[in-house]
């Protein structure tokens, strides 16, 4: 056979094969959830008068047009290699932490951020394409020879490829894709992460959120906040807890039994005899214990002594910078809207009105919905940011129940059938972007609908595949077809 011709055969028995291996399941929950969202694009930006839905000059025109470039796109990314995206993962990590630093002294200022570059007619978001530099970064590195997360250096070095553009985004003023990128540390527990540093965020989030919410109420019968007292109180049982499931029963039952009469002699003193603050005893309580699980260290030679004595220390530094934090390093806006979601505010008018109205948005939906441009809330523009951040509620309110379960079936089916497609990758650097695309998934998925129904703050993340925008499109799309590659790939190592 002439060689032009074999070279055409090959070409072919490569593309059937590629076709085979393909998960079709999972591009046709990807079309669904497309087509879901450019309905509800519609129904939120329509208004009566309108040319056409199909108008391109209208954003459910536009949005249109992204979404042929992003089938035109996941195409293309089918159709490379695997094993360019894992050659050259380093360079697009490396350029696009370069746009990210470049960005916020050339994009303009967009409602106080400085994230969007314009390029002619269109305008991109570079931390929105930053998330798939990264996952492949991180997949590589922790996919390479000799890693292993419990090394000390192996995991300092990962984490810098997450922490770098989180820096990046932040100094743009984008809190909110900036806090996405904390969404890989559950790649990082997959992979053997200890799940002690999921427990130390989960704890560090219940002080800021109690600390905040009961600092203006006082303990009866004492000067002591509510706020303080129960954050002092779960610091000290939080690590009594972790000294308890290390196996060390006996310092974990003295750190309880001291602990415990320390504060009930200071509450039944400041009740009966002379009212002061009691969390003054909690705090050397606090102090006492620190000590107390040093010495234990350094007479056992236990390092884990150490850590828990670390926790404590983190946990008391945590909780006194809370007020810092709200007040100096998060910006005005978003101070309010935490205000606001803990209750703290009531800001019907300013913070807090587009929760409210999303919320009246979807309840007015019923179980079965008004019907396709039908919705009160939307057609009257009563919920800002309808078509972008607050899309969901357009579901609701148009679709009803039955329609926002739908959806949210859609996501869930998605969500699984990552979960099973990154399990089933038969390198660790394939598992690792696996698991990236899903948490990046995961974490807009739960954030933008818990805010939404006024479960999480708002910060301005777009709903995959249904938020208005090419940008945030074309990156979830980007995401998702590359995974596809990877996984369309593992079959000629079966064979």
């Amino acid at each position: 056979m002439p060689t032009k011709q074999l070279a055409m055969a090959q070409e072919n028995v490569s593309t059937k094969s590629l076709l085979r291996s393909i998960d079709w399941i999972t591009v046709m929950i990807y079309l669904l959830l497309i087509a879901a969202g450019w309905t509800c694009v519609v129904g939120a930006s329509y208004n009566y008068g309108d040319p056409s839905i199909l108008d391109f000059t209208a954003r459910s025109g536009k949005q249109l047009i992204w979404i042929c470039c992003s089938f035109f796109l996941g195409f293309v990314l089918l159709l490379m290699d695997d094993r360019i995206y894992d050659t050259f993962a380093n360079i697009f990590y490396l350029i696009m932490m370069a746009l990210l630093l470049v960005t916020p002294f050339v994009a303009a200022d967009v409602k106080g951020s400085y994230s969007w570059i314009n390029l002619g007619p269109i305008s991109l978001q570079p931390a929105e394409f930053a998330k798939c530099a990264t996952a492949l970064a991180l997949a590589k590195y922790m996919g390479s020879y000799g890693f292993s997360i419990y090394k000390t250096r192996d995991f300092l070095h990962a984490l810098a490829i997450v922490l770098i553009p989180i820096i990046l985004i932040i100094m743009e003023h984008e809190t909110g894709s900036a806090l996405v990128y904390l969404s890989f540390f559950l790649v990082f527990y997959r992979e053997g992460m200890s799940g002690s540093v999921l427990f130390v965020g989960l704890a560090a989030v219940v002080y800021f959120v109690i600390g905040l919410r009961y600092e203006p109420y006082q303990l009866d019968g004492t000067f002591t906040s509510v706020g303080k007292f129960t954050v002092l109180l779960l610091i000290w049982l939080f690590t009594d807890l972790l000294v308890f499931l290390y196996k060390e029963k006996k310092e974990a039952r003295n750190i309880f039994i001291i602990g415990t009469l320390i504060t009930l002699s200071a509450y039944f003193i400041s009740r009966k005899f002379v009212v002061f603050d009691i969390s003054w005893a909690q705090f050397g309580i606090c102090i006492a214990t620190i000590v107390y699980l040093i010495i234990q260290a350094l007479r056992k030679r236990c390092s884990k002594f150490f850590l828990m004595a670390l926790f404590t220390a983190g946990s008391l530094a945590m909780y006194y910078s809370t007020n810092y934090v709200l007040n100096d390093v998060l910006e005005p806006h978003q101070q309010t809207r935490i205000r606001v979601l803990l209750g703290l505010d009531d800001d019907a008018n300013g913070a807090g009105y587009n929760v409210r109205q999303s919320e009246i948005a979807i309840g007015s939906g019923g179980f079965q919905g008004k019907g396709f441009l039908n919705g009160t809330q939307t057609k009257l523009k009563y919920v800002p940011e309808q078509d972008t951040d607050f899309i969901f509620c357009t579901v609701g309110e148009e679709h009803g129940f039955i329609g926002a379960t739908v959806v949210l079936g859609l996501f869930l089916a998605l969500i699984l059938r990552l979960i099973k497609l990154a399990e089933r990758q038969p390198f660790i650097s394939g598992r690792v972007y696996g698991y990236s695309v899903l948490s990046i998934f995961l974490f807009h998925f739960f954030i933008n609908i818990g805010m939404v129904l006024g479960l999480t703050p708002v910060i301005g993340i777009p709903l995959p595949f249904f938020s208005y925008g090419g940008s945030s499109l074309w990156g979830f799309t980007i995401l998702l077809f590359i995974f596809l590659r990877i996984d369309a790939g593992r079959e000629k190592f079966r064979r």
